[in-house]
């Protein structure tokens, strides 16, 4: 199949690309660098000038391909507009990654949550989170104008990328911030947790996806959970640094920003993935997020 990826740079996009090629799959990847673009071509995956914004790239890709992911921004309406009015009418697929803090509270890291989400559960989320999940809404209703449409909504990932892009955002980054002050750091308390999910396991169900779910379909995509103070007591294992400390959340805003601070270090974000097992046959191979920092987070 001949498919069109947006984001085949980064963390997701890169192991999923590395996964289809491995599928027998041909890849053209949205890139802005050109220097990327050569590494991307090394690759096996031919570079294709351009970014989110270039509307008219994004129709003439989709139309041209035979399915298109993106794994670039979660966030971006424009280029999915742009995405889908190439896509119309052909019942090619498209896969969307979404992210789980869709379903985030404003925990500031204080409490755990006992509110866990399915794909049924109905949602009414947080105000940052509105224009997310619009968007996550108007890809399933693309469905009903001749696009195999499909949302997965990615949880927090762990594990090294296998394309360009070696680490994720949220557990190396807390590392790489251990390493610069010495101190593992978790927003308040640290009692919020997080699904979480290795991505060979996310690339796993990708193709998964491509080969086989309805169009409109929704998947969380997880594999067990752990707190932000499990995942740094785990990390101050791997590196040798003394127990987590609290992190005030007005703190964590001035160096995180609100959004980062609040929803990706700061909230709950609890869901199953109901579907994908049920509906898809999908099975992880990997077991525990903390298993992995203490044995194979980079050093």
């Amino acid at each position: 199949m001949n498919i069109f990826l947006t984001g085949a740079t980064g963390y997701i996009g890169g192991t999923v690309a590395h996964r289809l090629l491995q599928d027998g799959h041909k890849l053209r990847g949205l890139v802005r660098d050109a220097e990327k673009g050569k590494r991307l071509a090394a690759l096996g995956i031919e570079p294709v000038a351009g970014g989110l914004d270039d509307a008219a790239i994004l129709t003439a890709e989709a139309r041209r391909a035979e399915a298109v992911i993106n794994t670039a921004n979660s966030d971006h309406r424009g280029a999915i507009d742009a995405l889908i009015e190439g896509l119309a009418g052909s019942n090619k697929p498209f896969l969307h990654t979404s992210g789980s803090s869709i379903v985030a509270d404003e925990a500031h890291g204080d409490k755990a949550s006992d509110r866990i989400y399915d794909e049924e559960t109905p949602l009414d989320p947080v105000p940052g989170k509105v224009a997310r999940v619009a968007i996550d809404r108007a890809i399933r209703d693309a469905s009903q104008r001749g696009v195999r449409s499909v949302v997965l909504c990615n949880t927090m990932i762990y594990g090294n990328g296998l394309g360009l892009a070696r680490d994720s955002a949220q557990i190396p980054g807390l590392a790489a911030r251990a390493r610069k002050t010495g101190v593992v750091r978790h927003v308040g308390q640290g009692l919020n947790i997080w699904s979480n999910v290795h991505v060979e396991d996310v690339a796993d169900l990708y193709s998964l996806a491509l080969a086989k779910a309805p169009a409109g379909a929704f998947y969380f995509v997880e594999n067990g959970e752990a707190s932000y103070r499990d995942i740094c007591v785990s990390i101050a294992k791997r590196l040798g640094l003394a127990s987590p400390q609290a992190w005030p959340f007005a703190d964590a805003v001035k160096e995180l920003g609100e959004s980062s601070a609040a929803y990706t270090f700061g909230s709950n974000s609890r869901v199953r993935g109901k579907r994908a097992r049920s509906e898809l046959g999908w099975q992880s191979k990997h077991k525990s997020a903390t298993t992995w920092i203490e044995t194979e987070l980079p050093l």
